[in-house]
């Protein structure tokens, strides 16, 4: 897991918070947030509510620059923020199982995406993870995934 911890006090953690994450997302975490809860109830997907609200509760936590690109563009990477996100809600009585599920592997399915060209280990075991999951969960991220991306808005280039 991201040996990263912003304190809420952070510049990583307020800006990402606020204004900017990365070339994938057009708003910064507590909007994305918004937009991601929005996409689900407008289209009906109440069992996803309290998972768009929490999916990224630990997102600004991991914010870090991770290479030139981010450097250059002053934006942020958040290394396994899903993980970060279902260890601040794990214990959370009011949170039902299925939705700590969602938020811990709302990003599996664009993780194993990813890693499939950059880092083959993570790769075989984020897919280990994957196959684990029973058909309903991974049916259910496949659509909170198509929220996921709505709440990010266009990319910026």
């Amino acid at each position: 897991m991201n040996k990263v911890n912003n304190n809420v006090l952070s510049v990583p953690f307020l800006k990402s918070l606020f204004f900017t994450q990365n070339n994938w997302h057009q708003h910064g975490v507590l909007v994305h947030t918004l937009r991601v809860t929005y996409y689900t109830l407008k289209a009906g997907e109440w069992k996803f509510f309290a998972a768009a609200i929490l999916h990224d509760i630990g997102k600004p936590s991991t914010a870090y620059k991770k290479d030139k690109e981010d450097i250059d563009y002053n934006e942020y990477s958040f290394t396994d923020h899903e993980e970060r996100s279902y260890q601040i809600i794990k214990n959370w009585p009011f949170i039902n199982k299925y939705t700590k599920e969602i938020v811990r592997y709302h990003y599996l399915i664009r993780d194993i995406q990813k890693s499939e060209k950059e880092d083959l280990s993570r790769f075989y075991e984020k897919k280990e993870i994957w196959e684990a999951l029973d058909e309903d969960i991974k049916a259910d991220l496949e659509r909170f995934m198509i929220y996921d991306d709505l709440g990010k808005g266009k990319k910026r280039r």
